[in-house]
């Protein structure tokens, strides 16, 4: 057995807040403590609680910073880590211009490996313990990326993408190639340690039928996968999905059709939906992933989370690195916050919390293992330093409450408010160095 302890003021939610002073949807211990072992949570609560502790333990002690469950991410791209910032283009013209031509380069495993440690390293460093990302078409780009979490014992959901029209000859597979794949990266890792497979149809317009039938031929068989796609991102991506699939009454009838939809099915962005849309999305329980950074970068739209929220559909967040423009949730959080205060009501310091962190593992399903800090799950923790820059520690002289606290770590919080980062209870920030 591998006991240790960290200390630290302990926060964690059991259900998303309703308001801004929902106290009861949290739990927070000023003198806490998380008990490990073996990688999982044992107990949390008081230091106190714990009572007299074994000789040899390990402590940790982080007060006073702030111990949350480490954060997720639901959408990534980690092919595009070199081409993040890449100015002046729509979505279409981004993948022609920008994407396209970065992925071609994961054909080759030593670019795929590198690139696979300095994605999940940079993810590392900002706080964010999992991560839903895209590969490239290449099963070597996914096997790359899960043999990097493999190492760093992190909890990921990946998918090789599948796409058979509509790029460059040399990232398109064919609908028998791209389900032969794909079945062969399930059977290989979906389950080995702490890795999931995604069925990965990268969005409608580079799939044919055929590709779809075959995607949703892998769902039937493996139902426990999750399937990841685009949505409704960008209005000339929905005209040129109308094109391609008229006999379709919308885009997310295209999905509809093939039987992609599910409570285990992610559509990153879903912008710019009917109220058909909506209603279906709500009634399959498919999970909507909001993008704030990549949306506001591209110029694709304000996704409307409040009124989506109020409709009972299933929300997630996420970077969308590399449309998205950062690796930290905090900053993904703080965007949020701009995108729904321009609609309507705010979106309240604990709520975005709760979502990066269980809203989001709830959006996986995979709050039975992350998220929670529950007893029983994978001990993957961030640690928080609110007055980590000069600008932050000013700030910070005139916060008086928790709420106000977290505003300050979403809104001028970076790489540098993450003060260590714990993968089923080992520190993997600090290692780096």
């Amino acid at each position: 057995m591998n006991d240790t302890v960290i200390r630290g003021r302990l926060l964690a939610f059991h259900r998303r807040p309703e308001h801004a002073q929902d106290h009861d949807a949290y739990v927070y211990e000023e003198n806490g403590a998380i008990r490990i072992r073996d990688g999982r949570v044992m107990s949390t609560g008081s230091f106190e609680a714990l009572g007299p502790l074994p000789d040899g333990i390990l402590v940790q002690d982080h007060r006073p910073y702030l111990l949350m469950p480490g954060f997720i991410d639901c959408h990534a791209h980690f092919p595009q880590v070199q081409i993040i910032g890449s100015f002046g283009a729509e979505l279409l013209d981004w993948l022609n211009e920008y994407t396209f031509p970065a992925e071609l380069a994961y054909g080759d495993p030593v670019h795929a490996r590198t690139m696979a440690a300095a994605f999940l390293d940079s993810l590392i460093r900002n706080g964010t313990t999992s991560v839903a990302a895209f590969c490239s078409v290449h099963p070597q780009s996914v096997q790359a990326f899960f043999e990097a979490a493999h190492t760093r014992n992190m909890a990921t959901v990946a998918g090789k993408v599948m796409m058979d029209r509509n790029a460059p000859a040399g990232l398109l597979d064919t609908a028998q190639r791209g389900y032969d794949e794909t079945l062969a990266l399930i059977e290989d890792w979906h389950g080995r340690g702490r890795q999931s497979v995604a069925i990965t149809p990268r969005f409608a317009i580079t799939s044919t039928p055929a590709q779809l039938e075959a995607a949703s031929a892998l769902k039937e068989l493996y139902p426990e996968c999750p399937v990841q796609t685009h949505l409704s991102e960008n209005l000339d991506e929905i005209r040129l999905a109308a094109n391609l699939y008229p006999q379709d009454e919308d885009y997310l009838g295209v999905y509809q059709r093939y039987g992609l939809l599910g409570e285990r099915t992610l559509l990153g962005h879903s912008i710019h939906l009917s109220p058909r849309e909506i209603a279906t999305l709500v009634e399959s329980r498919s999970v909507a992933v909001f993008c704030p950074t990549s949306n506001l970068f591209l110029g694709s739209g304000l996704f409307d989370y409040k009124r989506n929220q109020a409709r009972n559909m299933r929300i997630a967040t996420a970077t969308d690195i590399g449309g998205g423009t950062s690796y930290s949730m905090l900053k993904t959080m703080d965007e949020a916050y701009k995108i729904v205060a321009l609609q309507g009501p705010k979106l309240s310091p604990l709520e975005s919390f709760w979502q990066i962190t269980r809203g989001n593992a709830e959006a996986l399903s995979l709050d039975s293992e992350l998220g929670t800090l529950e007893t029983g799950t994978y001990a993957d923790i961030v640690v928080l330093n609110a007055s980590a820059t000069p600008e932050m520690a000013l700030r910070m002289q005139r916060a008086q409450t928790l709420s106000e606290e977290l505003f300050v770590l979403q809104t001028m919080g970076d790489d540098r408010a993450v003060a260590e980062v714990y993968l089923a209870g080992s520190a993997a920030k600090s290692a780096m160095s």
